[in-house]
């Protein structure tokens, strides 16, 4: 590669606690040279791009990495009785006071977040508005999370039409475009950490462990069976992982990399240290195979 090609549209796919791994890509390029020019993300990845884009992803990282089981489950604030388990404004709050919200259009790093919208099904690119705005509507897992009103839009999940958006950089003038694929092929490598009850601190933490328990999404495969939230999030992850292979194969990025889709499960957001290292690893190693390695950018 030659010293000008450094310039990069990074395409960030959709995968819930996987897309931790998009911080390790991330830091991987920068510390290599190369320079983001342009973001397009679906899902955990407009929320990690997003982020990025704002110059913060160093703040969200160490607040990520200091998250403990406990304090994830803290950030869900139940919807009962609305179009989804969990309304997102807790977790969206602390972010927002976390990294600030800006103007999409003002980003120093052009930013597209991608999500669908609910009555039509068709794919919605998010370039202008408030950041957070976007990101909501762009992590709204049907099911999960409450769909996020845009524009007088219900807007869900980009990663239902798009989860590894490569359109919306289709017209950047950059060096190469990069792909991050967070529904590769399983590696040999445990899915879950060992669960852990949480301490019996008071009666609201508890209602909140008995809460999840009985969605069966933070227990072993091995210890029931799949519970309705388990089979139908296993199940949209598969449709997903189906449209992502067919989206890379028509649009073909200069490098993709992959992150196995059993790295982990979709809500373990407290193991951010090892995701983060994996995005390194991953990166390197789609790099130092194909011709493009580190070096060479430097």
């Amino acid at each position: 590669m030659s010293q000008q090609a450094r310039t990069v549209s990074l395409v960030l796919g959709a995968g819930g606690a996987r897309g931790l791994a998009h911080v390790g890509v991330i830091q991987w390029l920068t510390e290599n040279g190369y320079a983001i020019r342009s973001i397009a993300g679906s899902s955990m990845g407009a929320l990690v791009g997003g982020i990025y884009a704002a110059g913060k992803l160093e703040a969200y990282a160490e607040w990520a990495l200091a998250l403990e089981r406990m304090e994830v489950l803290q950030l869900l604030d139940p919807a009962f009785g609305r179009a989804g388990l969990f309304k997102g404004e807790r977790v969206i709050g602390q972010l927002r006071g976390l990294i600030g919200d800006s103007d999409i259009a003002a980003l120093p790093v052009s930013f597209t977040a991608v999500a669908m919208e609910l009555e039509s099904g068709k794919e919605v690119w998010l370039r202008e508005g408030k950041l957070f705005d976007a990101i909501r509507a762009s992590i709204a897992i049907p099911l999960l999370l409450t769909p996020a009103s845009v524009g007088g839009r219900l807007l869900v999940d980009g990663g239902l039409v798009n989860p590894v958006p490569m359109a919306p950089t289709l017209n950047d003038s950059t060096d190469l475009t990069i792909a991050v694929n967070l529904g590769g092929r399983h590696e040999s490598r445990p899915v879950s950490a060992p669960s852990a009850r949480i301490p019996d601190e008071n009666d609201y933490r508890q209602r909140i462990q008995a809460f999840i328990e009985s969605l069966q999404i933070t227990r072993e495969p091995a210890a029931s069976a799949p519970g309705m939230i388990d089979i139908a999030l296993r199940s949209m992850e598969a449709m997903e992982n189906t449209i992502a292979r067919l989206k890379l194969a028509a649009y073909s990025p200069d490098v993709t990399i992959e992150i196995p889709r059993n790295a982990c499960r979709i809500h373990e957001f407290w193991r951010a240290e090892e995701l983060i290292a994996l995005g390194r690893e991953k990166t390197a190693k789609a790099f130092g195979g194909n011709g493009f390695g580190a070096s060479a950018a430097l």
